[in-house]
């Protein structure tokens, strides 16, 4: 029997349903570094407007963090790093307390470990930060 994965009778529209139910901001660039795609467009933390679509993530991101995204990045390509983590205090609403965002870089690999590029997930995580004890399934 031949190596087969479930994503592999996967069509468009469930591949597109699936992204916009992740509960997280998704978004991708490629190995030339250019904005290939995201999810959630109308409710999203970090909005992007739609001509940052095949644009170089430099272009697109806020200068204070640049360098270190640029780092991560090379740090990808380099096969030094898979992933980095970090979070940051962030008005999400008006007239509400700032709430804590979960940032995450993944770097994106073929089967042989060539990089294809780096996926960013992004979750506002306040309501996660406050769960007690347990809530078993359907109670």
């Amino acid at each position: 029997m031949s190596e087969s994965y479930i994503y592999d009778s996967l069509n468009p529209e469930l591949v597109k349903s699936i992204l916009e139910t992740i509960p997280g901001e998704i978004t991708v660039i490629n190995a030339k570094d250019e904005v290939v795609g995201w999810n959630k467009h109308d409710t999203r933390i970090f909005r992007r407007p739609i001509v940052a679509m095949g644009r170089n993530f430099r272009e697109c991101h806020p200068e204070k963090s640049l360098h270190m995204v640029e780092k991560i990045v090379r740090e990808m390509k380099e096969g030094k790093r898979n992933t980095a983590r970090f979070w940051i205090d962030m008005k999400v609403k008006e007239n509400e307390p700032k709430h804590k965002i979960l940032i995450e870089f993944y770097a994106l690999r073929d089967a042989n470990g060539r990089y294809l590029g780096c996926m960013e997930f992004d979750i506002d995580i306040e309501d996660i930060k406050k769960l007690e004890g347990e809530k078993r399934l359907l109670d």
